[in-house]
């Protein structure tokens, strides 16, 4: 036993005087590392069988030939992989790190898959194994979506030698694409995971787009083969059709059922490439995710692409131009496990008492503050919000804490922006810009769940870009902001390229769809026999509505839909404004297209009539372009019966009492005001939206 603790020690003081690894050292520490743990292994199971322990065979140095190779045969092998994952700190040469992400159309099993390879490399213990272990919002389970990106480190044995496998689990919305390039940056090789009985789907084929143009190596995997309605073959001729890739080596598999996993886990430790061993260059680190704690600040998810990285190093961050010393340097796995120092090809994350998200932005680059890169890494952009809305509290008095839950939520979201803002209907609240539809549904539920606000939506709208006679131009996401029409020359709305994937018997109804929401056709192709692809421009302010409904709706629930910003077009966009009793009612006020005008103020006005409540006076509710009256409706008086008394007599009598009411309404008329009550917005938002 003397002898088996003072390898220990020999084992520890390798470890812990060789931080700065090169390659071949890597290989021996492993080595000691291995045997270490497999000897411990042995101890153990000796010593519970009252066996005396074998000095010579606790001693032994196994050859490379004789470790075990993980695989799922047997209960003796899954331990050993259980052993090799408690391992996973421990470091590998960079030949031997595989750096990959997960990429799929929603509800095709990536959260699943993710768990059972956390599960068989012993990444995770099955005590505290759960469903969706990477999700972890209340959110994102309900929703089965990804919402927040995670990564986690395993530790895997293939042909007796050990490898770092990195998954950076990413969301797979359009509205997130960006932190998806970002991700896919961060990667070397993808899994491509299709569902084996819904096949190719929209967001598949953005998300391969997406790691073609990083240059990953993909590895097609068909997930739910187990299921009775799967058709593996089909799929394969699909993916190869569609997509372009060769899936004469695509892994079947089933990651409920646990069938394929080790093959999965091989092919990606024999086929993604190692990343470049560039660890004398100066550091360079790519930001992939980040959010916030409210203990530590800011904590940063990165990818070393260059150099190393150690704790206390004064780091500088290249976009934002600010400047920090790591406090804490360490991996995901999936928990976070503090390390030393970190090489060229890890994934790992680091804390700085970093006060703001805004300061280390996903896309940003690190670097040393004494020893800066003389280049950033591509691909940084500033988040742009597409999707503007109003956020009101119910209760007025609650505005002070939906401004609180705003500036926690923006720690955590650099994407989110606000500005405070005023209606006359609805008081106080803010105007809140976006990425996208979901991201706006996200935000709202978030506000509503975590700070128990009740909050009003107005519709969603979008960034419209005003040309001036003057030249000058202005970005306008509030019809109360747009310039008056002898001021502007010209409107432009933003353009989406929306590419919907539907059964052929649906291409009929789904065309309909997109001409009614004013789409240009631009491309039709069958990339089945029974399944097309429909390609449509269309502005970005008919899809905020209810595109996503209908599309399901006329479809089944068989479409799929992904769409692209593709830029600004002019349009003849026009201020349709109500009038209630000759008072203009801003919170109502929309920008329309010119052919939808008449449609749109006609519904408003038929709805408010039946909302507001009747006056003593006539209540005209008018929709205007201008000065111009395009739709009316009026609300009649509430009428007091002045000739209840008048049982007889001349008419003369009576019409003295009729022109003296007539005078009372006019003046009454003149000076009243009318109230529009909180339920008349309220029911006014939602056609808007419907509309």
């Amino acid at each position: 036993m003397a002898s088996g603790l003072s390898s220990r020690a020999l084992f520890l003081s390798i470890n812990n005087s060789n931080n700065n690894y090169h390659q071949h050292h890597c290989s021996q520490t492993f080595c000691f590392s291995f045997e270490e743990s497999r000897r411990r292994r042995v101890s153990r199971s000796r010593s519970f069988s009252s066996l005396p322990l074998s000095l010579s065979t606790s001693n032994r140095v196994s050859s490379p030939s004789s470790r075990p190779v993980l695989c799922q045969s047997s209960s003796t092998d899954l331990d050993v992989a259980v052993q090799a994952g408690q391992d996973r700190l421990l470091k590998v040469p960079v030949s031997r790190i595989r750096n990959f992400c997960i990429i799929a159309h929603i509800d095709h099993g990536k959260s699943t898959l993710a768990d059972k390879l956390l599960q068989i490399t012993g990444t995770v213990l099955k005590r505290e194994m759960k469903e969706q272990f990477l999700d972890n919002m209340d959110l994102e389970r309900e929703r089965g979506i990804t919402i927040k990106l995670q990564a986690a480190r395993m530790r895997y044995v293939f042909k007796g030698e050990p490898y770092c496998l990195n998954l950076i689990d990413t969301p797979g919305h359009v509205d997130f694409s960006y932190e998806v390039s970002r991700s896919l940056a961060a990667c070397e090789g993808a899994l491509l995971v299709v569902d084996a009985s819904q096949g190719v789907e929209a967001q598949t084929l953005a998300n391969v787009y997406l790691a073609l143009e990083n240059n990953l190596e993909i590895i097609p995997v068909l997930n739910k083969i187990d299921l009775p309605g799967a058709e593996p073959d089909r799929v394969v001729r699909e993916i190869e059709e569609v997509v372009g890739l060769d899936c004469s080596n695509a892994i079947r598999c089933s990651a409920k059922e646990g069938i394929g996993i080790t093959e999965i886990l091989d092919a990606i430790a024999e086929r993604i490439p190692p990343p470049k061993d560039t660890a004398e260059r100066p550091l360079r680190a790519l930001i992939f995710d980040s959010y916030y704690d409210p203990y530590r600040g800011v904590i940063v998810y990165f990818r070393v692409i260059d150099g190393t990285i150690k704790k206390g190093d004064r780091i500088y961050f290249m976009a934002s131009g600010k400047d920090y010393f790591a406090d804490e340097v360490g991996v995901l796995s999936p928990n976070q496990l503090q390390v030393e120092e970190l090489f060229a090809g890890e994934v790992g994350y680091l804390s700085a008492s970093i006060r703001s998200v805004a300061d280390a932005r996903v896309g940003d680059t690190i670097t040393h503050y004494s020893r800066k890169a003389g280049k950033s890494l591509p691909g940084y952009e500033e988040a742009t919000p597409m999707v503007f809305c109003g956020l009101f509290p119910v209760d007025a008095d609650q505005f002070p804490e939906l401004r609180d839950a705003l500036e926690k939520l923006q720690l955590n979201d650099a994407a989110l922006k606000f500005e405070p803002e005023t209606s006359s209907a609805m008081g106080f609240g803010f105007r809140c810009g976006f990425l996208g539809l979901l991201h706006m549904e996200i935000v709202q539920e978030r506000l509503e769940r975590e700070y128990n606000l009740s909050l009003i939506t107005t519709a969603p709208s979008v960034v419209y870009r005003v040309t001036c006679v003057n030249g000058d131009t202005v970005e306008c996401s509030n019809p109360s902001i747009l310039p008056e029409p002898g001021k502007r020359r010209l409107i432009e709305e933003p353009f989406v390229k929306i590419e919907m994937l539907t059964p052929k018997d649906y291409i009929g109804p789904l065309m309909e769809l997109a001409q009614d929401r004013r789409g240009e056709f631009k491309e039709m192709k069958y990339i089945t026999e029974n399944r097309a692809s429909l390609t449509y421009e269309l502005p970005l302010a008919e899809m905020v509505g209810d595109f996503f409904d209908q599309l399901k709706s006329r479809s089944k629930g068989y479409a799929s839909m992904e769409y692209t910003f593709v830029g600004y077009k002019e349009s003849e966009l026009l201020k349709l404004d109500i009038q209630i009793n000759g008072d203009s009612v801003e919170p109502l006020a929309t920008i329309v297209h010119r052919d939808k005008a008449y449609a749109v103020g006609r519904a408003l006005t038929q709805k408010l009539k039946e909302l507001i409540p009747r006056q003593m006076f006539k209540v005209p509710i008018q929709a205007c372009i201008g000065s111009k009256v395009i739709a009316s409706e009026s609300l009649s008086a509430i009428r007091k019966d002045v000739l209840s008394k008048c049982y007889g007599g001349d008419i003369s009598r009576k019409k003295k009492l009729l022109k003296k009411q007539a005078e009372g309404k006019k003046r009454m008329k003149a000076i009243g005001k009318v109230d529009v009550p909180q339920e008349a917005f309220m029911a006014v938002l939602k056609l808007e939206k419907e509309l």
